[in-house]
């Protein structure tokens, strides 16, 4: 459990790895956001491609990163991050040029499965070795939580700087964009290449064989596993649930703009205040525990307001309060989860455990979608959907390792 003695006052400093790897993911998401948020229309409008082929693109992409995060998180594990980090660079590099040239459907799909590729080789091992050092500096004396909340907001500055990029760079054309998002990675490949070490203090290697074997029998792993899993398909409803709502609110989806930037805005802003203060309070589990009900109760504020059917202004209050709701339960169960990664993992194999934590909770979002989806289509009272969803993070509370 996370230590609740920090004297808040006299913050440790961040050693210069972690100082690197968390501009890293800065400049990951710039790069990312950059393209990512224009790819749908890029393949509808320019490429000619039908909208069931534009979802099964996009459904590639995912599967191409998420699910293999465990494969990226083993290589880590195994050779290291370095290698690891810098194949990913090169891969995205080649891939956003790819895509910047890709006319055809074959041609879209193989850029878009090397874009998710490069990603699960160089995602899990920046996340793990920033869990591993985040451990190191609570041994310092520092805040566990407060590394993995640094790292998120990181990540969200990068979200909502890149669509900008992207957006500025739309006004030439497509591949444009895609080249500039390259030209990010090889700044990114460049700097780690001279600044990442060759070998890290500490982080052992470990054989391939034996370790997702030792994995699966890790009863408490898993059980957190599922439990962030709750978490991420209610994030998912974001894109899934919220435009249904607010569309039915007001007639269109243009405020959800506003409300994705609400939620940027709260991140940025407020995560790492409420990761001082959760440190500094609360253990890790109660940390989670508090944010799954936070979550749960953001639904719960949908459900209710739903049998009033408001409409105008008055009906996007629902949403919005789910928007926060969901924001701030996010903020508790993210930096959280990976913190906790470290303490159940088996020794020398952190970047598996991190990559299995990020496919096996995007394998049950990839199915509780499906179900989510045909709740919201099956002609139920409108409260019914939102409730089912409501009982979801709160049910998952009971899977949460208890030592």
């Amino acid at each position: 459990m996370m230590s609740t003695s920090v004297d808040l006052r006299k913050p440790v400093p961040l050693s210069p790895l972690l100082r690197l790897l968390i501009v890293t993911q800065l400049a990951f998401n710039i790069g990312f956001f950059a393209v990512l948020p224009f790819l749908s229309e890029h393949l509808g409008q320019a490429v000619g491609m039908a909208g069931w082929l534009v979802g099964f693109v996009l459904g590639l992409r995912t599967f191409s990163q998420q699910g293999l995060f465990v494969v990226g998180g083993a290589l880590a594990d195994r050779y290291g991050i370095r290698p690891v980090v810098l194949a990913g660079c090169v891969l995205r590099i080649a891939a956003f040029g790819w895509l910047g040239y890709a006319e055809r459907t074959g041609a879209v799909i193989g850029a878009v499965l090397l874009i998710g590729f490069a990603a699960a080789l160089f995602s899990p091992a920046v996340e793990s070795e920033v869990a591993r050092q985040a451990v190191i500096h609570e041994e310092a004396g520092g805040q566990r939580t407060r590394v993995l909340a640094l790292f998120t907001v990181a990540g969200q500055v990068g979200a909502f700087v890149g669509p900008l990029l992207g957006a500025l760079l739309l006004s030439v054309d497509f591949r444009t964009v895609c080249l500039a998002g390259a030209g990010v990675f090889v700044l990114v490949l460049a700097g780690h290449a001279w600044m990442l070490p060759q070998h890290i203090p500490g982080r052992q290697r470990v054989r391939l064989e034996g370790g997702l074997g030792v994995l699966v029998r890790n009863r408490r792993f898993l059980a957190l596993c599922c439990a962030y899993g709750a978490y991420l398909l209610a994030y998912n409803q974001l894109y899934l649930a919220l435009p249904d709502e607010v569309e039915r609110a007001t007639g269109s989806q243009s405020a959800l703009a506003w409300l994705f930037a609400l939620s940027s805005l709260l991140v940025v802003t407020a995560q790492l205040p409420v990761t001082r203060w959760v440190g500094s309070q609360l253990s890790l589990r109660r940390s989670m525990v508090a944010g799954l009900l936070l979550i749960g109760a953001g639904f719960a504020v949908v459900a209710v307001s739903r049998p009033a059917d408001w409409t105008g202004t008055a009906g996007l209050l629902p949403s919005a309060g789910f928007v926060v709701l969901l924001t701030f339960g996010q903020m508790l169960v993210a930096p959280v989860a990976r913190a906790w990664v470290p303490d159940l993992a088996e020794e020398g194999r952190l970047g598996l455990y991190t990559g299995a934590l990020s496919s096996v909770s995007g394998l049950m979002v990839l199915i509780g979608s499906s179900v989510t989806g045909s709740l919201l289509d099956g002609g139920l009272p409108a409260a019914v959907p939102w409730l089912v969803l409501a009982v979801v993070p709160v049910a998952a509370i009971g899977l949460l390792p208890r030592r």
